[in-house]
């Protein structure tokens, strides 16, 4: 077995409109992997598209977080108090990090699922290390990005409902999660400020591409037809749609 991976590179070239794929590895793991083209540094990224983007299983379990979470509750049946040292936060922030760079390919290639389940795992790691982290700055650390993480929540779980046909429903969704990003305890930190912008406009163009996409209820198109009768004089047909309306 071979070191280098031209020939992988010669047979993926790079496209930035199309450099993320699905695999299944050698060990029989789906994974994701991402062509990278930054000038005289060519490469492929790999990451799992389950679990642990890289694969491992920290303390024989799935996530840091999770053997956090357990230490936590085996404490509080113990009654004593529990707090994450620096270290534990350090593992945590790394892992938090693995986690938002998945999903960031995951919206990417559409796989919107995994989308939701990354950033409510990282919303769950956020929460806990606000509160059970020892030192202020690490309390606060993760706040910052609150307003993104909202979003890309939102986005997904906005597609899943478009992609069922409830678009009511997604721009419902999108709404609430405007309000809640418009809510957030502000943060001192340029990125919650740069990021609680750009949300609120990202989610206020989708709201507008959804708008237009979303087929018109059978009301509404009893509606637009009857505008179209009157406005071509068509009067027996505009009585018989509003007839239609008024059942």
């Amino acid at each position: 077995m071979t070191a280098d991976i031209t020939r992988l590179l010669d047979e993926w070239e790079f496209n930035p409109e199309a450099n993320v794929r699905k695999i299944e590895g050698e060990d029989g793991v789906a994974k994701i992997q991402v062509r990278v083209d930054q000038g005289a540094f060519q490469g492929i990224l790999q990451l799992n598209l389950d679990g642990r983007p890289d694969g491992k299983r920290p303390y024989d379990t799935d996530f840091v977080l999770d053997h956090y979470e357990s230490v936590c509750e085996r404490e509080g049946e113990a009654g004593g108090p529990f707090h994450l040292d620096a270290d534990a936060c350090k593992e945590l922030f790394d892992e938090s990090a693995r986690i938002y760079g998945r999903y960031v390919f995951l919206l990417q290639i559409k796989e919107y699922e995994r989308v939701v389940t990354d950033t409510e795992r990282n919303m769950r790691l956020f929460r806990f290390v606000n509160e059970h982290a020892e030192q202020d700055a690490d309390q606060t650390s993760l706040q910052k990005w609150w307003p993104y993480i909202l979003r890309i929540h939102a986005t997904a779980r906005a597609m899943l409902a478009t992609g069922e046909g409830n678009y009511d429903q997604a721009l419902a969704m999108l709404a609430d999660t405007r309000q809640q990003i418009e809510a957030l305890k502000e943060v001192e930190a340029e990125e919650f400020f740069a990021e609680r912008d750009r949300s609120l406009e990202a989610l206020d163009e989708l709201v507008s591409e959804l708008t237009s996409q979303r087929p018109p209820t059978e009301r509404e198109r009893l509606e637009q037809e009857l505008e179209a009768a009157i406005s071509e004089e068509a009067f027996e047909r505009a009585a018989q749609l509003r007839d239609q309306l008024r059942e």
